[in-house]
């Protein structure tokens, strides 16, 4: 064996045996527990940044190490590779998205491999070639015909000058991101699926999945948004056209006597009626639409009203309320309109105060204390104040009260109201899955039936930047059904549905059908799923509301897909950069040097090239905004890949944050140098005998008993904790141990030396595979490790004959000695007094007492 470690030969070997023996490549077998390892799919980029190694770092370690517990293990890989980033890419590089995508996954797919992920290839699926999507497309046909998919007309973003739909993310400050025009709302027609029948089943589930991050499930259940209320009903003092009243879902009925207003919003219908006669109401509302409408920016935004001379009456008292438009009420969340209590609510307040409207306080704090309502709105739950026969009342109460007077006035009813919308599925973009459906030309629609699917979505096409090409192109909206024409749906599909599925497809891969069921059956669900927390809500919410859409289309059996879920933390660097000419110039770190000091805190950096003084962006996340990434291939080329990923896994928890760091980059190439170097020496030691535990000295005992603790707490940390950081630690302490104890003048001795070198190299297979695939051979093991078991411990070996025991007084360490396991407790005294360091600490004292844990400490108290 060669006594020098040359990583580049040692992965180069690995990875070919893995190659020519398919070691990565699974089938169904029913003898054997499987297990099915994922990590979220990435988008091919072009290439891997430090976020993609350490997710699928964590996902092979895991595969690998449930494979050495004799699992039939699935570890696939794919590509989630429709979407915008494509089409942007291609406008700026001037080529087709389909011709950049495939590069990109070809590129990506290598640097992949190079990092020797065990990833069963011969599952690949790329999300935008026809015989995946193809399989979308039928399942959405099965959707409209149950029902459960729609279209209606929505509100999206428009750019009036490049006359384009725009995703949220390419309206920036309000405009378009191309030309910079004001963004307008604009209503058309688009796509939904029902996600909201299944918001109870979705928020239940949830107690399911005890294996889900509690943050997560939080999440979910926040977005989901499940609430009690009452709907009520205003009517109108005067009729407006065919509306005599509105709706208003609210979850503070308690607060209905404070209601001084009614908002509707800008696309109310009552609204839209009353702006027939009004122009300058008219006016309002065509204002409304030139704003952002999102949820999320209602808090902040500037709250704009008309009132449109309109009353309506109190459902309870039947007092007058002006009735208002206003823009931070949206027509997509409950009935459009709202009830004003402007002294409760601080939009409302914000409002009132703008317009002059009254303010009347209705709740009071529970304990009594005093509101100022001249500097915000009170919005806590109290009791209730001016409120006629319902004074003194809490929320509870109240709420009871005041519900069951509009129940028995036919004005209203408690009822359940989830946040949660119908997901919009209709993007008008080129790169996705053409929508199946056929526009017929006397109206109406009808699904494309399966004999003319695929709907195939031109590749060889030339981007301008405006218009999606199959809008462009009357050839290809135009089509036939049973000799009749009909013209194609140009919309796309959000690329959240391939993502929705894809783990499914995985089982079977190259079905003739959408799913495999008893494929699919038999891998799913997934056992350990991976990904960050920034997917926490919307991909995460709509897998597991598709996978029960399969589930009751009979594809798949069980309820949830994802049965554990682990979000890895961010991988953050240091950031550098220097000002000029006003603004912000970050530098990359390879054209940074730094000076630290002892302690390894920077003290000053320069640019390596210009030597000018840069400033601390601080350890932030990596990224190529702030241009503190890590190309891992650059990585690869210099320490191997087994290092990127000792360190990767060793430098913090998964679920934490990692800082990267030289320096732990280069401890890592440090210690894989080592234990090549131990293994090359334990050879070169000579032959091992048989190893006897009746046989061993103490010292022998010592080593062999380190082993199979650091086997025990190793399992432990790989399985139920999954805390790799420590069983790395565990296993850099082992070899220390080796390094001290090792005893080589007997072939016993070497014995208890292999198997400890042996364990260690078991143990760290999972995160370093390539060099353990090379040390496992040169031990004498023909087999590739990766199909040796798991090490399992001898409890027999952690049995200790004698334990170290503390000695203190008065509480103060002042020595350690050796005791027999379960000492007598004068025993324990005795040895504890006879310390020369405690001698010293109590000559002169009286002994008070002595205070004795077996097996553990001794404390002599003295005065």
């Amino acid at each position: 064996m060669n006594e020098h470690y040359n990583p580049a030969e040692v992965e180069r070997a690995a990875q070919e045996f893995w190659e020519q023996n398919r070691s990565f490549e699974v089938t169904e077998d029913p003898s054997k527990e499987k297990f099915y390892c994922l990590a979220m799919f990435p988008y091919p980029s072009g290439r891997l940044h430090m976020g993609h190694v350490r997710n699928y770092t964590i996902t092979d370690v895991i595969a690998r190490y449930q494979r050495m517990q004799g699992k039939n293990v699935l570890h696939p890989m794919g590509w989630d590779a429709f979407g915008l980033p494509a089409e942007n890419a291609a406008i700026k590089n001037n080529t087709a998205p389909a011709k950049w995508t495939y590069a990109n996954t070809d590129y990506m797919r290598n640097q992949l491999k190079a990092l020797g992920f065990g990833f069963d290839w011969s599952r690949e699926v790329t999300t935008c070639k026809p015989d995946y999507y193809r399989w979308e497309q039928w399942f959405f046909t099965r959707l409209y015909e149950k029902g459960l998919a729609y279209k209606k007309v929505s509100s999206v973003n428009w750019c009036p000058k490049d006359e384009t739909v725009l995703a949220n993310e390419q309206v920036e400050n309000g405009c378009c991101w191309r030309c910079d025009t004001p963004v307008v709302r604009k209503e058309i027609p688009q796509w939904f699926i029902r996600i909201t029948d299944y918001a109870e089943e979705l928020l239940n589930d949830l107690d399911k999945l005890p294996d889900w991050p509690e943050q997560v499930k939080t999440m979910q259940r926040n977005w989901i948004g499940k609430s009690r209320g009452v709907e009520m009903r205003f009517d109108l003092a005067q009729s407006v056209g065919e509306h005599k009243a509105f709706e208003v879902y609210t979850t503070r009925p308690d607060t209905l006597m404070g209601v001084t207003y009614v908002s509707l919003a800008a696309q109310h219908p009552i609204a839209l009626h009353l702006a027939k006669d009004n122009a300058e109401l008219a006016a309002f509302i065509e204002s409304c639409k030139v704003q952002s409408v999102a949820e999320a920016d209602m808090a902040n935004m500037e709250k704009r009203g008309m009132d449109t001379g309109i009353k309506a009456r109190h459902p309870i008292t039947g007092e007058e309320v002006a009735v208002w438009v206003a823009n931070y009420v949206l027509m997509d969340y409950g009935s459009g309109a709202v009830m004003a209590v402007p002294a409760h609510d601080q939009r409302d307040y914000e409002f009132a105060q703008k317009y002059g409207l009254p303010i009347k306080q209705v709740i009071a704090p529970s304990n009594g204390d005093a509101i100022d309502l001249s500097k915000a709105a009170f919005v806590e739950k109290g009791v209730l104040v001016n409120s006629g026969e319902f004074d003194g009342l809490d929320f509870d109460a109240a709420f009871a009260a005041i519900s069951q007077t509009l129940a028995a006035a036919n004005k209203g009813r408690v009822t359940t109201n989830y946040r949660l919308r119908d997901w919009g599925v209709s993007r008008q973009r080129y790169w996705g899955a053409p929508i199946p459906i056929f526009n017929l030309p006397d109206g109406g629609e009808i699904p494309v039936p399966p004999h003319k699917l695929p709907i195939l979505l031109p590749e060889d096409v030339v981007m301008d930047g405006v218009q999606s090409p199959i809008k462009a192109d009357p050839n290809w909206r135009k089509d036939e059904l049973d000799g009749q024409p009909v013209e194609r749906e140009t919309d796309t599909f959000d690329t959240f549905m391939e993502s929705s599925w894809y783990y499914a497809r995985y089982t079977c891969p190259n079905a003739d059908s959408m799913i495999d069921p008893v494929k699919a059956n038999y891998w799913l669900p997934v056992d350990q799923y991976v990904g960050g927390i920034e997917h926490a809500i919307l991909h995460l919410l709509y897998a597991r509301f598709f996978h029960k859409l399969m589930r009751d289309e009979g594809l798949v059996q069980c309820d949830e897909p994802f049965s554990r879920l682990l979000c890895q933390g961010m991988v953050n660097a240091e950031s550098f950069y220097i000002r000029k000419d006003g603004r912000t110039e970050w530098i990359a770190p390879e054209f940074v040097t730094v000076e630290r000091d002892e302690k390894g805190k920077m003290v000053r950096a320069f640019h390596k090239e210009t030597g000018e003084q840069l400033e601390s962006g601080g350890v932030i996340k990596m990224s190529k905004s702030k241009n503190n990434g890590v190309d891992p291939e650059t990585v690869i080329q210099q320490y191997g890949a087994d290092t990127v990923r000792l360190f990767t896994m060793f430098a913090a928890p998964p679920e934490q944050s990692l800082e990267w760091t030289d320096t732990g980059v280069e401890g890592a190439s440090r210690f894989l140098r080592r234990l090549w170097k131990s293994v090359a020496s334990h050879l070169e030691a000579g032959q091992p005998g048989q190893l006897d535990p009746s046989q061993l000295n103490d010292q022998q005992r010592a080593l062999r008993r380190k082993t199979h603790e650091t086997i025990q707490k190793v399992s432990d940390d790989f399985g139920r904790r999954q805390t790799f950081n420590t069983a790395i630690a565990a296993v850099m302490e082992l070899l220390n141990e080796v390094s001290r104890q090792a005893d080589r003048s007997t072939p016993i001795g070497l014995a208890v030396e292999r198997e400890a070198i042996e364990t260690a190299v078991l143990l760290l297979a999972p995160i370093v595979p390539h060099i353990c695939h090379s040390l496992w051979q040169a031990l004498g093991n023909g087999d590739d490790v990766l199909n040796a078991p798991w090490p399992k411990y001898d409890p027999s070996a952690l049995v200790r004959s004698a334990v170290e025991v503390v000695a203190q007084v008065n509480g103060k360490v002042r020595g350690k000695f050796e005791a027999p396991v379960d000492a007598p407790q004068a025993e324990l005294e005795k040895l504890a007094l006879a310390e020369e360091n405690v001698q010293r600490f109590i000559d002169g004292k009286t002994v008070v007492k002595v205070i004795v844990v077996p097996n553990k400490l001794v404390n002599i108290v003295v005065k």
